[in-house]
């Protein structure tokens, strides 16, 4: 998360500073940690066929939903980044990544969300949130990029068939 995104709106846009940005993700953090619920002592997981509804309803630890699909979440958008980066991916085509991610990241926020007393430390709970909300605010930052700067991120000069999603 933030690789490409951040970068560019530090060196190329100027619209934040990078102490700004850390002091509001300090700010924001502060608060969700306020928010997170205190963990449970005792904690017996649900005993359901399906892993993805215990996830859905708060059944799992918060371990086993948060780490696999954020190594997975993260994998797929480094590599579309990587792709429309070097050339190899149309903006459209990028685009579609994007969209196909929503749905699940919505379930895997609720999860989280509602995992988040299945965690060993109170700090672990708020982190996996403060994530979740970090992936929202990634998919802000390019939606941004994409609709006001796509020459920034884009490399328009490669792009043939997609040479109009440029401007």
């Amino acid at each position: 998360m933030f690789i490409y995104s951040l970068s560019i709106l530090f060196n190329q846009i100027n619209l934040l500073s990078p102490a700004e940005a850390l002091f509001i993700m300090a700010g924001l953090f502060v608060i969700v940690w306020m928010l997170a619920p205190a963990p449970d002592g005792d904690f017996r997981q649900l005993m359901c066929e399906n892993y993805w509804f215990s996830c859905w309803v708060g059944g799992q630890r918060l371990v086993a939903v948060f780490w696999p699909f954020f190594l997975v979440l993260n994998a797929v958008l480094f590599g579309a980044d990587w792709l429309v980066k070097s050339g190899r991916l149309t903006v459209s085509s990028w685009d579609d990544v994007h969209f196909v991610l929503v749905l699940p990241i919505v379930w895997w926020t609720v999860s989280i969300w509602r995992c988040s007393a299945r965690a060993r430390f109170r700090w672990y709970g708020a982190g996996a949130r403060f994530i979740t909300i970090c992936v929202f605010l990634e998919y802000a930052l390019k939606l941004y990029l994409r609709i006001d700067y796509p020459r920034l991120f884009f490399n328009c000069e490669e792009l043939l068939l997609d040479y109009g999603s440029c401007f």
